[in-house]
């Protein structure tokens, strides 16, 4: 991508602060838009009206006059009013994602997928450094690619979790190295069906030239190589046995090697498959063996994403607020060593909760729901395992401490979006955190009164 001359940027968040930036560094004349007029939203305003951007707020269209680009953040929907009447002038529209990708002058390593993108890729730049590389995660983990790029313009190599949100627009952008962990129903609500969500996250490929690397699971190289037209070379990893990197208990192998992660937090069914595709992924990119075997040994888990946060009498609570999605939820499930009681439910991406059933009734006491998908979660649930509907997280926390009992497990893994009363799933895994310790303090309140 040239440098240009008149870019309009969507949005005031940390993405489109990021491309403003980027822009005015290159003398771009930079205009921003946002819908919100907030006391946030203005002070980010002044921040690049400092830079010699124009800002405007409360904005519900386009504004008028000519650029040679737009540049959109993941959370503009792409039929949205305003960016169909760019599509509509011939304005080309850029993720913010790519844009800062086409001013790296290294190499890049992307990581797609519906569950464990983050995990994977804090893991990959670890082993990058492990091996005496400096590699920036960023995207939809980390930094916006943008800022990581203005911050760190030597790195060696990019590590970019990249979104279906950031590859519908995505034109040029082609990674050496491309990883699709897995494909589960997600975001159906923006995509509308999961051949439709699986085609955008074939375009992660669909640039990718001889000597590079694309990396999928089995079930999936087929479909991926036609729909991406991609020309890198396509390797397999899994469980399965037909997988060129396989995951068994304690190790991974392939080519010939044998990689021992025993006891890593990857040494699990659920995890086992994506430490396979960190392993080709890093061998991908040149790394040798012993830095990838260190990385997924010293890993620990990201904040709200399966993480023990505490025991109280017995009573094991984990904060898997980062689970958004079923399959996100089965997977957490499965993960558990102990009886669950399960708090679920918010704003969902899906409307078919059918395929928690089987995990439902092998690990599951009860489950507790809240938000907007409450009594539809519990009609598709509730001949399988008691449900009960709670409204809030407060009140569905309070609920769980009196049903659980020592040796059993109150898990935080919602399948759904916060956004109906949270403003992120960060905000709501700090809530539960905070209402696991007071309904701990209550209990202990009570039992000190009956004595």
């Amino acid at each position: 991508m040239l440098p240009y001359s008149q870019a309009l940027v969507f949005g005031l968040g940390a993405s489109g602060m990021a491309a403003a930036r980027l822009l005015r560094a290159e003398d771009t004349a930079v205009r921003v838009v946002d819908e919100r007029d907030t006391p946030e939203t203005r002070a980010r305003a002044d921040e690049l009206a400092a830079l010699g951007c124009g800002v405007e707020l409360g904005v519900s269209q386009v504004p008028p006059g000519d650029v040679d680009v737009a540049v959109v953040s993941p959370g503009w929907a792409m039929d949205g009013p305003m960016l169909s009447a760019l599509r509509v002038r011939g304005v080309p529209l850029v993720a913010e994602m790519e844009l800062g990708w086409s001013r790296f002058r290294g190499r890049t390593v992307a990581v797609t997928g519906s569950n464990g993108k983050s995990s994977v890729v804090k893991v990959l730049a670890s082993a990058f450094g492990v091996a005496g590389l400096a590699a920036i995660p960023c995207g939809n983990y980390g930094r916006p690619v943008c800022q990581a790029v203005l911050d760190s313009p030597a790195a060696d190599w990019l590590v970019i979790e990249v979104s279906s949100f950031q590859l519908e627009t995505c034109r040029a952008f082609r990674p050496e190295v491309g990883l699709l962990l897995n494909l589960f129903p997600n975001h159906l609500d923006r995509h509308g069906t999961l051949a439709a969500y699986a085609r955008l996250k074939a375009r992660l490929f669909s640039r990718q030239q001889p000597g590079d690397v694309a990396l999928v699971p089995p079930e999936w190289l087929e479909s991926f190589r036609a729909w991406s037209g991609g020309q890198g070379t396509w390797t397999t990893f899994g469980t399965e046995p037909e997988a060129a990197l396989v995951y068994s208990p304690g190790r991974i192998t392939g080519g010939g090697q044998a990689l021992d992660i025993q006891g890593s937090l990857f040494d699990n069914p659920v995890l086992g498959p994506n430490a396979a595709g960190v392993y080709g992924a890093a061998r991908g990119a040149g790394l040798a063996s012993d830095p990838i075997q260190h990385a997924l040994m010293q890993f620990e888990p990201l904040p709200h994403r399966a993480q023990p946060i505490g025991e109280w009498d017995g009573i094991a609570y984990v904060d898997d607020s980062k689970a958004t999605n079923l399959a996100a939820m089965i997977a957490s499930l499965q993960m558990q060593d102990r009886p669950v009681w399960l708090i679920a439910g918010g704003r969902p991406k899906e409307t078919d909760f059918a395929a928690a059933l089987p995990v439902l009734r092998e690990r599951v006491r009860g489950v507790f729901l809240i938000g907007e998908a409450a009594e539809a979660m519990a009609a598709a649930w509730g001949q399988a395992v008691p449900c009960q509907v709670c409204g809030t997280l407060e009140q569905a926390v309070a609920a769980a401490r009196v049903a659980a009992r020592a040796g059993e497990c109150i898990l935080l893994a919602p399948a759904c979006t916060s956004y109906d009363q949270f403003r992120s799933y960060l905000q709501r895994g700090e809530a539960f955190g905070r209402y696991a310790a007071a309904a701990h303090a209550a209990a202990e309140k009570n039992l000190m009164e009956k004595d």
